[in-house]
């Protein structure tokens, strides 16, 4: 699943290079606005984050299984939530939760000084450095646990960023946030997810419900 003769040559075949033109040019259409993600989108390999049999469908602008019951976000949900995580203020240091194949957290660790990644599924926590390492990403560390507790021992963080629908607001999370930090998270509301971020403010947190996702379920406890 890392760079292979087979991989390096995809990467370079004309359909690929047009992909990603496409790929970026509907980003812009849907409104996503920020250059420096966009950039970072459009330079990180996608078809390295998932498997060679749906290599030719890495640069949709859609979700892809990537086993376990897991997916490869949507990549305009990767750059809506990048984009609003960093349209908050400064933020040098980040918590994801759900580090999945790797993809979100390599954009993160493109735009922001140190990432923290936790991935409740070792089979998945497993691929996901061996990529990250291979494209030279050094500010990242990662752990195997339940992300729902957070990272206590490096908090506060400028921003957490959550890769899973929650049926609340996580309130171990939420702590964990430095003061004008944000969080971005699908939120389960009845039957439906909306993206909200949550920002620290000093009375309190502030509530923005942004729109409408769809994410595979937070879940406790490892696997």
């Amino acid at each position: 699943m890392i760079e292979t003769p087979r991989k390096a040559a995809f990467e370079r075949e004309p359909l690929v290079l047009r992909g990603r033109e496409r790929l970026l040019a509907r980003l812009e259409e849907d409104g996503i606005r920020n250059q420096q993600v966009l950039e970072t989108l459009a330079g990180i390999p996608r078809h390295l984050f998932i498997d060679e049999a749906l290599g030719t469908r890495a640069y949709e602008d859609s979700a892809l299984p990537i086993g376990h019951g897991q997916t490869i976000s949507q990549p305009y949900i990767v750059a809506r939530m990048t984009e609003l995580l960093l349209e908050s203020g400064p933020c040098s240091t980040v918590l994801e939760i759900g580090t999945g194949s790797g993809f979100q957290t390599a954009v993160l660790a493109m735009l922001v000084r140190r990432v923290y990644t936790i991935e409740r599924l070792a089979a998945l926590w497993g691929l996901a450095e061996p990529r990250l390492r291979t494209l030279k990403l050094r500010n990242v560390r990662y752990r195997h646990g339940d992300g729902r507790l957070g990272w206590p021992e490096m908090a506060p963080f400028d921003g957490i960023l959550i890769t899973a629908a929650s049926e609340g607001i996580p309130r171990c999370l939420a702590e964990q946030l430095s003061p004008g930090g944000c969080m971005l998270l699908p939120l389960v509301v009845g039957a439906r997810q909306r993206l909200v971020r949550l920002t620290r403010t000093r009375s309190g947190f502030r509530h923005e419900d942004l729109e409408p996702v769809m994410f595979v379920p937070l879940l406790g406890g490892v696997g």
